[in-house]
């Protein structure tokens, strides 16, 4: 069942978005060569527990961080660790909030150092692509029209969308329904509706769209080894359009 929000509730939801927003930041100042993973992972949840709120993803399923720390070939869920970040890597920052009990969630894709122009170009239309599904996040519009128009600008420029993974609604709980494939047939699925918040976030390969698990049970890979990108906005659907509450990073 899809959660309508109250004004209320996307009223906090927006209190956790602004800690949110604050904490890439912060992680803005801190990324660059050389610095190790679990530095960064640190020091965003003392961010956030400075804020009164919670890291979302720490001890969720169990898994062992604040933020998910993925580099060049793993596609989302990396674990944070001593590994230090080189030139010419791109790195997916994944990070959730939890105040008063309201969720947000969001990832961005950054640069380290100077990167190949085929990475660049990914980064360019995975962000590109979560802003095309945005666009398609409105209100009398079907749940695969955000999925169809992210699958069309991915592909248009020869890249592949991740199909094992998906968006969700967020809000009340970290992970609520609907799950949000990046991929998809338009105008299937559930009516949009004023009120419904979701995280849209388009995971995109530079090769194939297949994954693969890493043994510590989190790390998803690409099955080529070629580089993947992640962005991802937590967004309130309004009668004429959406609202991205993650916006400002």
């Amino acid at each position: 069942m899809i959660i309508i929000k109250s004004a209320r509730e996307i009223d906090l939801i927006k209190k956790s978005s602004k800690i949110l927003i604050e904490t890439f930041k912060l992680v803005d100042s801190l990324i660059e060569p050389g610095i190790e993973t679990i530095t960064i992972d640190r020091e965003v949840e003392k961010f956030i527990r400075s804020k009164n709120a919670k890291p979302a993803f720490k001890g969720y399923r169990n898994y062992p961080a604040s933020a998910c720390i993925s580099v060049d070939d793993h596609v989302v869920h990396g674990i944070p660790s001593k590994s230090k970040l080189v030139n010419g890597q791109i790195v997916g920052i994944d990070i959730g909030v939890e105040l008063n009990h309201y969720f947000s969630d969001a990832a961005k894709t950054y640069k380290i150092g100077k990167i190949s122009r085929d990475k660049e170009t990914l980064l360019k239309v995975t962000e590109e692509s979560l802003h095309k599904g945005i666009d398609a996040a409105k209100a009398g519009n079907r749940l695969s029209d955000i999925s169809h128009a992210i699958q069309s600008h991915v592909e248009d420029a020869g890249f592949s969308v991740v199909r094992d993974l998906v968006g969700h609604g967020v809000g009340r709980d970290l992970h609520e329904d609907p799950q949000i494939p990046n991929y998809g047939k338009p105008n299937k699925g559930p009516l949009l509706k004023e009120g419904m918040v979701f995280a849209i976030e388009p995971m995109v390969n530079m090769g194939g769209y297949r994954v693969a698990f890493e043994d510590d049970q989190w790390t998803v890979r690409t099955a080529d080894g070629l580089p993947s990108a992640h962005f991802e906005h937590t967004i309130a659907i309004t009668k004429t359009s959406a609202e991205i509450l993650t916006i400002g990073r």
